[in-house]
C-alpha cells in the first residue's frame, strides 16, 4: 500500500492535533489510541468524562497520551459559546441556545477546530454524514476561494490480483448530488489538490462520462465538458482529460485509440463523477466487487480539516482517516 504508506509516513513526521467526539464508541477509543501510539496524530478526545471512561474501563483500555476534554467543565466551553453565537447568532441562535449548545461533542470538536484549539476533526461512527458536513460547513467553514465543500474517497487498489495499483481519488461519492458545470469544476480542482497531497504524485483527472471526446451528444456530456474547459483556463498545467469514459481513463492503450491527444493517456489517478449518483455507485464497484479499499468519504473545500467515517468503520478505517486528516493539516499550514 504504497499511497497509504506514504500517508502514514507524512503523518509521523509531523504529527497534528486531531480532536474525535464519539469516545462512548469503543471503535473510536480504539482508533485513537492506535493512532497516538502509531504517532500520527495528538489525539483530543471531546465527550463526557465520567462515560469515556467507562467505556475504557469496560474495554480494558488505558487512555495514556489521549487528552480527555469534557465541554461540561473546560476552561474553553464559554469562550466556544460565544464564538458559537458569532457564527450562528445571525441565524437565529439565542445566547442561551449557544450555551446549551456548545456542550455537544460534535459542535465542540468543531468549534475547537475553528478557533485553532485543534488542527483538524473526524466523526461520522456515530453521527450521521449529514450532521458531521452540517458541523464542518457551519463552523469551520469554506476554504478561502473555496464556493463548494464537496467530498472525495482515497480509493487503495493494492492487492495481488488488482492490475492497476496504488491510490486513486474518486470525486464526489458522497455529498453533492447534482453539480452544474460550474460545481463540477470545482470539485474537479479540489480533488486534484486532494491528489497532490495524498498520493506523492501530479494529478491526473478523468471527467466521467458515457461519451469519449464528443463520441456521444447529450446535455450530461456537455456539463462535463463545460466544467473540464473550466479547469483548463483556470489551471492550464494541471494534466486533465474532457469527456472520457471509464476505460479509456484507465487503461492506456484504450485511450491511445479511443483519445490520442490525450494528457492523461490512460494513466488517471482522479476520477471526477459527473453526479452523486454515478460516484457513489462507483466508488462502491470498486470496493464492494473490485477489492478496493475505501478510505472515506473525506471532505474537501473547507478551510481546516474535517472528515466523516461510515457508521459502518472499522477501528482501522478510523486510524486511516486519522492520518489523512493530519496530512491535509498539513498541507493547510503550509499552503
Amino acid at each position: 500500500m504504497k499511497a497509504l504508506n506514504h500517508i502514514r509516513d507524512m503523518a509521523r513526521q509531523d504529527p497534528r492535533r486531531i480532536v474525535l467526539c464519539e469516545g462512548d464508541d469503543a471503535r473510536v477509543l480504539k482508533a485513537g489510541l492506535a493512532a497516538s501510539q502509531a504517532g500520527y496524530a495528538r489525539i483530543l478526545l471531546v465527550g463526557d468524562r465520567q462515560a469515556i471512561n467507562a467505556r475504557a474501563e469496560a474495554e480494558g483500555l488505558e487512555l495514556g497520551a489521549i487528552e480527555l476534554i469534557d465541554p461540561a467543565d473546560s476552561e474553553h466551553t464559554d469562550r466556544l459559546a460565544t464564538l458559537l453565537l458569532e457564527l450562528r447568532g445571525p441565524k437565529g441562535m439565542t445566547e442561551e441556545d449557544a450555551a446549551q449548545r456548545v456542550r455537544e461533542p460534535l459542535i465542540f470538536a468543531n468549534l475547537m477546530v475553528r478557533d485553532g484549539l485543534a488542527d483538524g476533526c473526524v466523526a461520522g461512527a456515530v453521527h450521521t454524514t449529514a450532521d458531521v458536513v452540517r458541523a464542518a460547513i457551519q463552523l469551520i467553514g469554506k476554504a478561502p476561494g473555496a464556493s463548494l465543500v464537496s467530498s472525495f474517497f482515497l480509493m487503495m487498489l493494492c492487492k495481488e490480483f488488482h492490475s492497476l495499483k496504488g491510490g486513486m481519488i474518486f470525486s464526489d461519492c458522497g455529498l453533492v448530488v447534482d453539480p452544474d458545470a460550474s460545481a463540477l469544476s470545482q470539485i474537479a480542482m479540489a480533488a486534484a489538490d486532494s491528489a497532490e497531497a495524498l498520493l506523492d504524485e501530479p494529478a491526473r483527472v478523468a471527467m466521467l462520462s458515457f461519451s469519449t471526446s464528443g463520441s456521444a451528444h447529450h446535455a450530461s456530456v456537455d456539463k462535463v465538458v463545460e466544467a473540464a474547459r473550466k479547469v483548463k483556463n483556470a489551471r492550464p498545467g494541471l494534466a486533465i482529460d474532457e469527456d472520457v469514459q471509464l476505460d479509456a481513463a484507465i487503461v492506456a492503450e484504450i485511450a491511445e485509440r479511443k483519445l490520442p491527444d490525450s494528457r492523461v493517456k490512460g494513466n488517471a489517478n482522479v476520477l471526477i463523477f459527473p453526479d452523486l449518483e454515478a460516484g457513489n455507485i462507483g466508488y462502491k464497484l470498486a470496493e464492494r466487487i473490485g477489492g478496493a479499499e475505501a478510505i472515506g468519504p473525506l471532505l474537501q473545500g473547507l478551510a481546516r480539516p474535517a472528515n466523516d467515517l461510515s457508521r459502518g468503520c472499522s477501528e482501522e478505517d478510523i486510524v486511516n482517516v486519522i492520518a489523512v486528516t493530519t496530512v491535509q493539516a498539513q498541507r493547510l499550514s503550509v499552503a
